[in-house]
């Protein structure tokens, strides 16, 4: 791992065969929140194949239950929960988007999003290391396969290409990370899938962690945002007017209803009240231009 984030410092490991244990009892309940706050504070939103954002979750193993969305913060709420890091993790992991080839068996997964801090503004050069099991249900625990970490960009975004990991006795589908801002603590947590019958069953599993995933062909995608206890100041408020248009904070609309903004038509994709921040060019999971 490299050294100006101290990675090893900050975490350690679990002696293998350790089981890794439930998360502590009495944690918060999730609360509900206000859509993309995210979006509205940076101007830019995490796009899931150029098509839609890292919205609220829709279910918890099978059963839809209408989470609030990813990321969560800036409303007094904790950042993205921490979990157990497992008996598999090893340090000094390969630098590297990827951790696959051309003849790696098992379904193409693409996982991206962005890391921010309190105030829902992006964290450029935060440190990701992902590791996970094979298409069997095993870590590679002699070398690095499907082990490796990565930086966000300027935007705070990150994408890794891997596969859905298989499973193992005891755990549903999950996907390890460790997440850290620069010279700040390291955030471990797991990713989820969503509709996994093991996640019914899983004494670790949390639902704040399940990633939005999609079928694309015979790969799938997945999106999810962390949000790391980082301070940060948020951008000072705009005080020019807003272009000019029929689309209005305040207004409940439909899908399919129809609105100008900024010289551009935009088509609702969601029922919602619309808010200032969520203007159309702004949030496309809720507009798209006509």
């Amino acid at each position: 791992m490299p050294a100006p984030h101290d990675h090893e410092a900050e975490t350690a490991a679990v002696p293998a065969g350790t089981p890794e244990a439930a998360p502590p009892a009495g944690a918060r309940p999730v609360s509900r929140k206000s859509l993309l706050r995210a979006a509205a504070a940076v101007g830019a939103v995490p796009l899931l194949a150029c098509t839609g954002v890292a919205l609220a979750r829709e279910h918890t193993g099978g059963a839809a239950t209408g989470l609030e969305p990813t990321p969560a913060c800036d409303d007094g709420d904790d950042p993205t929960v921490p979990q157990t890091e497992g008996p598999y993790f090893k340090p000094n992991s390969p630098h590297r988007t990827s951790l696959v080839n051309a003849g790696t068996p098992g379904i193409r997964l693409t996982v991206s999003g962005y890391v921010f801090g309190r105030a829902c503004l992006p964290i450029a050069g935060a440190l990701l290391d992902f590791w996970q099991a094979d298409v069997n249900g095993a870590y590679d625990n002699t070398g690095y396969a499907f082990r490796g970490h990565q930086f966000t960009d300027a935007r705070g975004a990150f994408r890794l290409s891997t596969i859905v990991p298989g499973l193992y006795p005891g755990r549903t589908r999950h996907i390890h990370v460790k997440v850290q801002a620069p010279n700040r603590p390291v955030l471990t947590t797991q990713l989820y899938f969503p509709d996994e019958p093991r996640n019914n069953t899983d004494a670790i599993f949390d639902a704040r962690l399940l990633m939005n995933v999609r079928e694309v062909g015979p790969s799938r995608e997945g999106t999810f945002d962390f949000v790391l206890d980082v301070p940060q100041s948020p951008s000072p408020t705009p005080t020019t007017a807003p272009p000019a248009g029929t689309w209005a904070a305040g207004r409940a609309y439909r899908a399919g209803d129809g609105v100008t903004y900024g010289g551009a038509a935009y088509v609702c994709l969601q029922a919602h009240t619309s808010v200032t921040g969520w203007e159309p060019p702004r949030v496309p999971a809720l507009w798209r231009a006509a």
